[in-house]
């Protein structure tokens, strides 16, 4: 279902900062409600209907890195700062169906690969759909969801749930994903990696429920929230 017709609802997190996978370009949005448009946007996709939306409902602001590449069109550094703070988010959507070495984890791979420099273990966080989980690893392939997750920690940089929850990577116990909305069909694959300093301040981290979200989406939203002051 189209973002413009579950914000509603999104914003009842009250959340500084959204990224939201597989999201309508935002000159379809059309709110009646002032307070439903963001304060500041990003927006990066293969077409209108479908794309990675990243929205400020906070004094936050975005800036896309000057070393972005868009090779990897759907994995997109971005300075965020306001007037007390300053980190790096990585937007994620992990798709392109042009990448005939793979379309999914393998996006995250070469870019963790590509960014490696500038991935620090202070104020980065990588955030988005993975579209991945240890589950269906390969072992022969080349930056599996394993590998990219022993890539990150060497980086110390960790994935917030499995830190909040002291879950395994592939036995997690909160699904993220309904496929075709069907509760039966559970997955988790989307996650928020957060840097040594910013997983020490997580306050908080919460999955969204099957039966609130399933109308809207076959996803249900991850939400963590850091004290960074």
């Amino acid at each position: 279902m189209a973002f413009r017709k579950k914000v509603n609802l999104m914003l009842k997190q009250q959340p500084d900062i959204l990224v939201i996978p597989e999201c309508e370009h935002p000159s379809r949005f059309k709110f009646k409600d002032n307070a439903l448009q963001p304060v500041d946007w990003l927006w990066f996709g293969w077409n209108q209907n479908k794309g990675l939306g990243i929205f400020s409902y906070s004094e936050y602001k975005f800036k896309v890195a000057r070393n972005y590449n868009p090779d990897f069109k759907l994995i997109i550094p971005i300075s965020v700062s306001n007037q007390k703070e300053k980190f790096m988010l990585y937007a994620i959507w992990a798709y392109n169906p042009t990448d005939k070495e793979g379309r999914y984890i393998t996006q995250v791979w070469k870019a963790v690969n590509f960014y490696n420099q500038r991935l620090k273990n202070k104020n980065t966080l990588l955030v988005g759909d993975f579209n991945s989980n240890t589950i269906w690893d390969k072992p022969r392939r080349i930056g599996n969801h394993s590998t990219v997750v022993d890539f990150l920690q060497k980086k110390g940089i960790h994935s917030a749930y499995h830190h909040h929850f002291n879950q395994e990577q592939g036995k997690e116990q909160h699904p993220t994903l309904f496929m075709y909305r069907q509760k039966d069909k559970p997955y988790h694959i989307d996650y928020c990696f957060a840097s040594k300093n910013l997983i020490e301040k997580l306050q908080s981290l919460e999955v969204g429920d099957f039966a609130q979200w399933s109308t809207y989406s076959d996803h249900v939203p991850l939400v963590a929230q850091f004290s960074l002051e």
